[in-house]
């Protein structure tokens, strides 16, 4: 930079994301009786000073009035204020130091509160231009310093002139006070703020609208802590993922569109054009043409455990890292299994509708307890081994099968067939996964094996069980009791009808895919998902990434970071460091993995490369795809 630039910064709802009076007034009011109503005065007079109703002077002396503020209540205020700096800023530490010369935070607060803030990022004292309090001998504020410009209207564009300062001028704020010093012909360009609060008034008057601080500096070619803004790299959320998750997003910077329900492949090869990061849960189906249409797209999320619903194959092929949630909702799963199987062994379900018909039917017939039964595990992954343990709290015997080795816990007995499994289970509860060679896994024959009456519950996966075979079964006797969460299809969202064999049918528990589906498991993932895909962005890492390589990596300092995803053909890796070694780039790092698809090579350099050095790492033969971090 040259020594010509300075950037003019606001405070409230800019460098923090809160109004300042806003916060102190929850503090001093603390125990009012009418709180609440000076909270609405003091916003309404804040209105009036903006909209020129009441002068700026009128404006805060009215509110500090209603505010009756304390010296005590400031280390409170600063706390809170403290924790409350915009996550972009957070981000950009490193901009405020190298520029700490150049930066002036100008604000209409107060200095008392701003000070302590906006020091921990290396701004000046000299550079921090704001009222200041008076105190009496109490320490009650009773007033401000009179004298100063900030204190009445137009008062940013005052200070601003007696500090000339000799070079162009960018202002970055949320108020029209900020635009003011742009209009006054005092400042360069105007740059509406908008992470934290967006001001229609604000945003049409900008020179230019920066969602993030990330934004700013990278239209300006400043240093930053990211090689692209978050806030340019597109999210989309389908299927009413949790509201945590959406925050965790946006807080991080990125631009965030959500929608209820599932999209159809017509829709959603439209939307994804421009989507860097995709979250979806069962229902929306990513295939090979929706990845055709996805040019821009890095990362796919799956808020549940399963992942048949994306083609893997397609996404692994193009350099497309899928995440999925296979831990976050067991427990609600194993809940459901539980209940289920303790409904249908006491029939409850049948004795519920003859009550909601006016039938008391006061019997023990078809009732039974699940102590000392036996409960059949199809799957014994995550989900099957907790249930394994459950079940055996409750006295039952635990057989299981599994296609993989597994560690039986508890006294869980493995055996050596899924045959001898259901020849001998009470209960046969299935827990496998998606994959397509488990499709109608139990059918006609399976069925037939099973005992006389047996309970059976499938919260797997829909194409698991031929549903016309267990249609039969329950209508035939051979199945006593019936649960099932999964369908091969099920509707897009809950404004299409359900269809389905098993509608009506006697001792049967139909339930919409709800497996996973209870606030806990739901936040759970909201928190789990998010965090994958930002430690992909940032960081490079794939930590339990189901179809790429898995690689955990350290948080990089003074270097950058290059991201290299090809095809699995020999001889990659050694190109890669030849482009470097031509360009004289020292190598701080390198990590390499590979599966049967692709490699993935990190590659963390000096922070000194020429341009092009990127732009032949792309043209190796072979690359899917290269991406540069910090």
């Amino acid at each position: 930079m040259t020594p010509s630039k300075f950037f003019v910064i606001d405070f409230d709802s800019t460098f923090t994301k809160v109004e300042a009076f806003d916060v102190l007034a929850d503090i001093s009011l603390e125990g009012l009786p009418d709180k609440e109503e000076r909270k609405k005065q003091i916003h309404q007079i804040t209105l009036q000073g903006m909209d020129g109703s009441i002068s700026f002077r009128q404006s805060l002396e009215q509110r500090l009035h209603l505010l009756q503020a304390e010296r005590k209540h400031l280390p409170p205020l600063v706390s809170r204020l403290k924790a409350s700096v915009s996550e972009s800023f957070k981000r950009n530490r490193e901009f405020f130091t190298t520029y700490k010369d150049h930066v002036y935070i100008i604000s209409n607060g107060f200095r008392e509160f701003i000070e302590p803030v906006v020091s921990e990022f290396g701004i000046k004292p000299e550079n921090i231009l704001a009222n200041e309090f008076r105190f009496d001998a109490s320490g009650k504020v009773i007033g401000f310093d009179e004298s100063n410009p900030l204190s009445v209207n137009n008062g940013k564009v005052e200070q601003l002139k007696k500090l000339n300062l000799p070079g162009d001028v960018y202002v970055i704020g949320d108020g029209y006070t900020d635009y003011e010093i742009k209009q006054s012909g005092l400042a360069n360009r105007f740059y509406a703020f908008t992470e934290n609060v967006e001001r229609e008034v604000v945003v049409n008057n900008a020179d230019h609208v920066t969602p993030s601080l990330d934004e700013f500096l990278y239209l300006n070619k400043l240093n930053t802590v990211i090689s692209y803004p978050k806030n340019r790299i597109n999210v989309l959320l389908l299927e009413n993922v949790h509201p945590v998750a959406i925050k965790h997003l946006r807080d991080e910077g990125f631009k965030v569109d959500s929608y209820h329900a599932a999209l159809t492949e017509d829709e959603l090869c439209e939307r994804i054009r421009d989507v860097s990061v995709l979250g979806i849960r069962s229902k929306t189906q990513v295939t090979a043409r929706v990845l055709q249409n996805a040019n821009r797209l890095m990362t796919i999320g799956a808020f549940c455990i399963g992942t048949n619903q994306i083609d893997l194959k397609e996404a692994t092929r193009r350099g497309i890292a899928v995440f999925n949630a296979p831990f976050s909702n067991t427990r609600s799963v194993v809940e459901l299994a539980l209940a289920q199987m303790i409904m249908l062994m006491r029939n409850i379900t049948e004795k519920s509708n003859k009550m909601h018909a006016g039938v008391w039917d006061k019997s023990a017939k078809n009732s039974f307890e699940v102590r000392g039964k036996k409960l059949g595990l199809i799957g014994y992954g995550n989900i099957g081994t907790q249930l394994s343990v459950l079940a055996e709290s409750l006295g039952m015997r635990v057989l299981y099968y599994d296609c993989e080795e597994k560690l039986s816990l508890g006294n869980a007995i493995k055996c050596r067939t899924m045959a001898e499994v259901l020849d001998q289970a009470d209960v046969v509860s299935l827990h496998v996964d998606g994959r397509e060679s488990n499709t109608h896994l139990i059918g006609q024959r399976e069925f037939d094996r099973m005992k006389d009456g047996v309970i059976f519950i499938n919260l797997s996966r829909g194409h698991v069980v031929n549903i016309d075979a267990l249609r039969q079964a329950i209508l035939s006797g051979k199945v006593g009791g019936c649960a099932v969460d999964v369908f091969p299809y099920e509707p897009v969202s809950n404004d299409e009808e359900f269809h389905s064999p098993l509608r009506g049918l006697p001792n049967t528990i139909l339930t919409p895919h709800i497996g996973g589906s209870t606030a806990e498991a739901q936040e759970n993932i909201g928190h789990f998902v998010p965090g994958k895909f930002m430690d992909y962005i940032n960081t490079g890492s794939t930590s339990n990434a189901v179809n790429f390589p898995n690689i955990t990596l350290p948080t990089l300092e003074n270097a950058h970071r290059l991201i290299h995803i090809h095809e699995n053909v020999p001889g990659i890796l050694a190109r890669i460091n030849q482009v470097l070694a031509n360009h004289g780039i020292n190598i701080v790092g390198q990590y390499l993995k590979t599966n049967e698809q692709i490699g993935y090579v990190i590659t963390d350099i000096n922070k000194e490369y020429e341009k092009d050095v990127v732009k032949a790492l792309r043209a190796i033969e072979h690359t899917i795809k290269f991406r540069v971090l910090y």
